[in-house]
């Protein structure tokens, strides 16, 4: 039986409204809006960051290397991963963990890299390229993790010590949870609690010859790129550089994932003197 199906009617995504919420960055974006889905996204401004990570630093580093900056159109991408609740009023997972995964504001897991695209394109995103994902992470600066380079602790990230989930045991906890682990934008949990589906196909030496600007990845492989860490993961494997990659018709209780969407010259709504207005957002 096939178990991924739409759960709404036939009609098509209207196009997407999203709301302001927070001051404008420097190129006139706001800094916060609200998606179609009604899940916030917090804007990441164009410019260069530092990808990947020094020859020899980590364990998994080989396929980390070699270290370059690489500049990014601005974009925003989801402030949470995307919950139970959101992805359930339109799809069912290709997996149920019931129980500790499946209260409406735990991060969704069991599904697809391709439930994971059609889901953020449903909602008029998409998946975040792997640079982009990883810059929203760690900002500008080359940190180790989204809050800075101290090692990953329980007060920062949902992750595995010598009992699961920070002593929770075989559980997510709900988005959110860990503010103190923030990325430099405001995301939340991009490191620890699921590890997250990207859109690029995955190679262990595509860092060797990917562009300086706007990289989106290898045109063949088999598989897809995983990033983030899970709620059963050492710190190592928390780190923003991390990557891996997962066959993209699998899925298990440590994968979920967030969306994106390039923040292009278009209309937010805005709330002005108690009035909704329309206004239009920079390039």
């Amino acid at each position: 039986m096939n178990r991924f199906r739409w759960r709404t009617g036939p009609a098509a995504l209207v196009a997407v409204l999203l709301a302001c919420a927070g001051t404008a960055g420097a190129a006139g974006q706001p800094r916060e809006i609200t998606g179609a889905d009604g899940g916030p996204m917090v804007l990441v401004p164009k410019g260069e960051f530092i990808m990947g990570s020094t020859p020899g630093s980590f364990i998994f580093g080989d396929n980390e290397t070699p270290q370059k900056k690489i500049r990014l159109p601005a974009f925003y991408i989801d402030k949470y991963e995307v919950t139970n609740a959101r992805f359930r009023k339109y799809f069912s997972p290709k997996e149920d963990y019931s129980g500790s995964f499946e209260q409406d504001d735990q991060p969704v897991v069991g599904v697809t890299w391709y439930q994971a695209r059609d889901y953020c394109a449903r909602v008029g995103k998409r998946l975040p390229t792997e640079a982009e994902w990883e810059k929203a992470a760690r900002g500008t600066d080359g940190r180790i993790f989204p809050w800075g380079n101290r090692t990953a602790t329980c007060d920062l990230a949902v992750m595995g010590i010598t009992v699961p989930s920070c002593n929770r045991g075989y559980s997510t906890w709900e988005v959110g949870s860990r503010p103190l682990g923030a990325s430099p934008y405001g995301a939340m949990d991009m490191a620890g609690n699921v590890t997250e589906w990207v859109a690029d196909r995955y190679s262990g030496t595509y860092y060797k010859s990917a562009p300086l600007e706007n990289p989106k990845g290898p045109s063949l492989g088999n598989l897809r790129v995983l990033r983030g860490g899970a709620w059963f993961n050492s710190p190592a494997l928390l780190r923003a550089a991390f990557r891996t990659g997962f066959d993209p018709n699998a899925s298990n209780h440590g994968v979920g994932f967030r969306c994106a969407k390039s923040a292009l010259k278009g209309f937010v709504r805005r709330h002005l003197r108690g009035v909704h207005q329309m206004a239009a957002v920079g390039k």
